[in-house]
């Protein structure tokens, strides 16, 4: 994807890879490169790679991605709905979801005794120091407490055992030219 447009209006976008806030002003030119899991990519005419959250997406004329209804979540086995969440989950440089990466250690459901479910999400970075493992951790927690019947969600980044590409699903490696 590679599709020009002009900013709409002020937004604060998030420096990749380093994750810091980066503020875009309206009428500024950037391209969008990627439009993945409600969130996009795109790149700045200084050449800075820059993540908007889906909340902000009409600042770069999308319409915001709506979450799934409780309709469509029902009589589905909540443990099944948290991985269905997690592929919705991207790496804003790569065109992968973080399951399919082998991002993912864990997602484990378990009840509260005051009634509702705690999900506990471990889960690794491509890199040690990659800034965006606050941003990933934090989508990731807002999508699986956005779950019905979730009223905790612990997600923690664990660096071990750490990433490589042999943890990435088939379908992963053949996305990105691999095999």
């Amino acid at each position: 994807m590679r599709e020009e447009t002009l900013l709409a209006r002020d937004v604060e976008g998030t420096a990749i890879p380093y994750g810091d806030k980066i503020p875009l002003k309206a009428g500024e030119p950037v391209i969008v490169t990627q439009a993945l899991g409600g969130s996009y990519t795109v790149v700045t005419m200084q050449g800075y790679m820059v993540r908007i959250d889906g909340a902000d997406a009409d600042a770069i004329g999308k319409e915001l991605v709506a979450a799934p209804s409780a309709e469509d979540l029902a009589d589905r086995p909540l443990a099944d709905l948290v991985w269905e969440q997690l592929r919705t989950c991207y790496d804003p440089e790569i065109p992968v979801n973080i399951v399919e990466l082998g991002l993912v250690h864990s997602a484990e459901v378990s009840p509260l005794t005051e009634g509702g479910n705690r999900v506990s999400v471990r889960f690794t970075l491509t890199a040690p120091g990659c800034g965006m493992g606050d941003i990933l951790r934090q989508d990731i927690e807002r999508k699986v407490i956005g779950l019905p019947g979730v009223k905790e969600a612990d997600v923690q980044v664990q660096l071990d055992p750490p990433w490589d590409q042999t943890r990435m699903s088939d379908a992963a490696r053949l996305q990105l030219g691999l095999m």
